[in-house]
């Protein structure tokens, strides 16, 4: 692989690998930044303050923080995502009528462990800061090599961890503001390959040999490309408590534009040479934000809500350039890998949180995330579908300083998402996918918290 990693960018490659899922929230954005919000299915996390996680959502909720404090955990995210259909071929090899095979995929996206860790600072009455390390941004699909609808992908994989130092200021007993940076390390890789059924186009008598012999065998790659990039961007946030009981919170962050620099391969671009071709395939985070609200209704009971956005609209195709000397099959300068037109998408939840007695604390929470993309342009690479969220979380005072918050949730994608794709096969053939999406995810997740 043709590509350069700092020490930095490896030492947090190797800390905290494993930071990739999928199908959480829309595209392939990840709400998992920690446990104690994952109980109330991120209800209210703009204008909530339980742990130094909290700036994660909102850095002004750092002013709400005291002294030093600690905050550490991890999200296992267990998916089961089918993606079932059929493909047509169409080819005059074929006869008139085409073939039309299964290509049933079952429990495509892969499970993993979303690690996070914070930390806060109080320097005085008015400023606090804090760092938090974490992914916003994940994503992990994978078919076998000869699958049927490999042609269309059957391999992508998006892992990103994010550095946040924050700070807050509070101006007055009602409003506090604030502000960080976004330091993200981003890794990709997508691929595409020969299904099973290009063998038997291969022995079909009718085909002539010479157009029998340019077609690959079963599983051959034809596109791979991989790399890696560290890009900035910025988050912004606000509160205000107009009372004791009522504070609202907005939050804003930047979307982040990743190049990821490596290398291009498989049969499509090199004609099957054995070398790496150096590329780029630009990639841009979207930008996201959220409107809370957190209410105390009594001593022990508050209810807690949340509308969030993402600009997922900028994210529309995936498009692999090629600076070198060295050049793809026939010296093209860039290539579309895939058409994805998403669209900016849409969450709300609202949650609660009951104060059994001083040592137990018990949350519980519900949401409806939107699908970023319209059912004419879902991709099996991204199965991407509406979700409803389902949770349930406590928090166990173990001692004056330590909290300990368990939570756990089950998605799930609110019917079946169809999807309907299309390919040329070198000129001999029009392949087709039709077919949906569905599944469900579990989440469990642990978060220690610390007041020093």
């Amino acid at each position: 692989m043709i590509m350069k990693k700092s020490v930095l960018t490896f030492a947090v490659s190797a800390a905290l690998m494993g930071i990739t899922t999928q199908v959480n929230a829309a595209g392939f954005q990840l709400a998992e930044y920690s446990a104690t919000g994952l109980g109330r299915a991120f209800a209210g996390e703009a204008a909530m303050a339980d742990n130094a996680a909290a700036q994660a959502r909102n850095p002004a909720m750092l002013a709400y923080l005291s002294g030093r404090q600690v905050s550490g955990g991890g999200i296992y995210v267990a998916t089961e995502v089918d993606v079932t259909g059929d493909v047509h071929i169409a080819s005059p090899v074929l006869g008139p009528q085409g073939v039309t095979l299964n290509a049933d995929a079952y429990d495509v996206a892969d499970s993993a462990l979303i690690p996070n860790f914070y930390y806060s600072s109080q320097i005085n009455d008015n400023w606090t800061w804090g760092l938090a390390v974490n992914s916003n941004y994940g994503l992990a699909t994978e078919l076998p090599a000869t699958h049927a609808a490999s042609l269309f992908g059957h391999h992508t994989e998006i892992t990103t961890v994010e550095f946040n130092p924050n700070i807050a200021y509070r101006l007055n007993d009602a409003v506090t503001l604030g502000a960080g940076v976004r330091i993200v390390y981003g890794d990709g890789s997508i691929g595409a390959a020969t299904p099973y059924w290009v063998g038997a186009i291969k022995a079909n008598p009718n085909l002539p040999a010479q157009i029998a012999a340019r077609l690959p065998e079963p599983g051959t790659v034809l596109k791979t490309m991989e790399g890696d990039d560290v890009s900035y961007g910025w988050q912004v946030g606000g509160s205000w408590q107009p009372s004791e009981n009522h504070r609202f919170g907005l939050a804003y962050h930047s979307g982040v534009e990743l190049e990821l620099s490596g290398s291009a391969a498989g049969l499509v671009y090199t004609g099957g040479q054995n070398l790496d071709i150096e590329g780029y395939l630009p990639l841009e985070l979207p930008a996201f934000a959220e409107l809370s609200s957190f209410h105390q209704l009594s001593d022990d009971v508050a209810l807690h809500a949340s509308v969030n956005w993402t600009q997922w609209s900028v994210f529309d195709r995936l498009v692999a350039y090629f600076p070198g000397e060295t050049k793809p099959v026939g010296g093209i300068e860039s290539d579309l890998v895939k058409e994805e037109n998403f669209k900016d998408s849409w969450r709300v939840a609202v949650g609660s949180t009951w104060n059994v007695n001083k040592d137990w604390t018990v949350r519980s929470g519900f949401a409806v995330d939107r699908t970023a993309v319209d059912d004419e342009f879902r991709t099996t690479t991204i199965p991407d579908s509406d979700r409803l969220w389902f949770s349930l979380g406590a928090g166990y005072r173990a001692s004056e300083n330590l909290t300990v918050d368990m939570a756990i949730t089950y998605i799930r994608a609110h019917g079946f998402a169809p999807i309907d794709e299309h390919q040329d096969l070198a000129g001999l053939a029009q392949v087709s996918f039709n077919g949906e999406a569905g599944g469900s995810v579990w989440l469990a997740g642990v978060q220690l918290s610390y007041k020093m």
